[in-house]
């Protein structure tokens, strides 16, 4: 409302050199704002393809971004636990294996550090990782923590949906093992070492295959969370889609309604001022009391939107209604002829709902488009289901208020909603007819 009242007025905030506006104060930029609303926005859910960069400090696995995060605390954490603990483990294997020497830690940096990338490109950090850890056992380091780098690099590739390269660099890894450990190490340090006993390559192979059985339970879990989001997500949007559709018909059948009554008793009492002053001020009558029912209902469904959790302070209309609908078709000059047959259903609210609103557009739509005065009205019980036929004898004038078109499509929404139909079309007589069919026991499919 300030933009309108300055757009009157003059360009708001507008400023000329030499005569500063009152009022006015230098702010930032545009594009600064614009830059800080963007930091601010929820990443979405991916795999690091999103919009944004990412550079934090932070051990985000980058899914929102286009480049994922550097994993930078949990990359220097467990850089400095594989180098203490291997520096405990050559305490414990002095003897047996080679002592850790500055080539042996800048392996276990090299293998640590490498792991900064595991979340942009797993399969070059697993690979390498792989070859690294090869690389220390086969100069005789003692054995250690060193091997949580493979784990850590071979869980992130898996994960990321690379499965065919980890599991092809964890057959090399324990391929390359059994090559040191029974056949290299004869040329390798520490001088004297023996042969491994496969009981050992046994608990290699079992502690890679649990790895990679790990590794791929937590992908599969993944890609269901990620499944099950994207579906919660698309019923969200579809119960949204669902109910603006509910609101619209409500409002198309509420609006169509009251303003063709409206128009009708305008061009009466356009045409009857001057000459029957009296039949224009009934027309005037009719025009106030329509407008305030068409009030009070757009205002009840814009309170469902404003608070949809709350129940509505008005009961939903239904055919009990329908000597309204008769008065104020003739109002607008229409005579309204109902028949109900003998045994009167207990309809459901929804079915009920439906029923006065299929009802309604029909009478509305030969109040607009139809020549004759006169329409039937026919609510009868067959079976399990409820048949209303609204006939008119025409014939179609083509006269149209403004509508978009949208009743007839209305009704079928609404007859579909509940499993029912809406047939509508000319008769081989003449006229027009809508016929609907609604079960009694139907409900919205949600």
């Amino acid at each position: 409302m300030d933009e309108q009242r300055g757009a009157v007025g003059g360009a708001p905030g507008r400023w000329r050199p030499g005569r500063p506006h009152r009022g006015w104060r230098p702010g930032p930029p545009p594009w600064s704002r614009w830059a800080e609303a963007r930091e601010e926005l929820p990443a979405a859910d991916g795999h690091g393809h999103g919009h944004g960069h990412g550079h934090g400090d932070g051990d985000g696995d980058g899914e929102g971004s286009r480049h994922p995060r550097w994993p930078w605390r949990s990359t220097v954490l467990l850089t400095a636990f594989v180098l203490t603990g291997s520096h405990f483990a050559g305490h414990a294997q002095d003897g047996e294996r080679s002592p850790l020497d500055p080539f042996g830690r800048a392996l276990l940096c090299a293998a640590g550090v490498m792991l900064l990338w595991r979340l942009r490109h797993p399969v070059p950090v697993v690979s390498g990782t792989v070859a690294v850890v090869l690389l220390y056992t086969g100069a005789g380091y003692p054995y250690g923590p060193v091997l949580l780098t493979v784990a850590v690099a071979c869980f992130s590739a898996i994960v990321s949906g690379h499965r065919h390269a980890t599991w092809a660099a964890m057959g090399a890894f324990w391929a390359g093992h059994v090559l040191i450990a029974h056949l290299l190490y004869r040329w390798l340090p520490p001088a004297g070492d023996r042969a491994a006993s496969w009981s050992q390559e046994i608990v290699i192979a079992t502690w890679v295959v649990a790895l990679v059985a790990l590794s791929e339970l937590a992908r599969v879990r993944r890609e269901q969370w990620a499944r099950e989001r994207a579906e919660r997500a698309r019923a969200a949007r579809r119960r949204a889609d669902e109910e603006r559709l509910r609101i619209a018909r409500e409002l198309h059948d509420v609006l169509a309604h009251s303003i063709s009554v409206i128009n009708v008793q305008a061009g009466v009492g356009l045409a009857l001022l001057d000459s029957d002053p009296e039949q224009a001020r009934t027309a005037l009558a009719t025009i106030k009391a329509q407008s305030k029912e068409a009030l009070g209902e757009v205002r009840q469904v814009l309170d469902t939107l404003r608070a949809p959790g709350t129940a509505p302070r008005a009961p939903a209309p239904g055919l009990d209604r329908l000597p309204e609908l008769v008065e104020q078709a003739a109002s607008a000059g229409l005579t309204v002829t109902v028949t109900v047959g003998q045994e009167q259903p207990r309809l459901p609210p929804g079915v009920d709902l439906a029923a006065f609103r299929i009802v309604q557009e029909a009478l509305t739509n030969v109040v607009r488009h139809s020549g004759s005065r006169e329409a039937r009205v026919s609510v009868e019980r067959s079976g399990d289901r409820l048949r209303l036929r609204v006939d008119d004898d025409g014939p179609a004038t083509g006269a149209d208020t403004g509508g978009g078109g949208n009743g007839l499509a209305g009704m079928r929404e609404r007859a579909a909603a509940l499993n029912g139909t809406v047939e509508a079309g000319p008769r081989s007589d003449g006229g027009f007819r809508v016929l609907a069919v609604l079960p009694l026991g139907g409900r919205e499919d949600r």
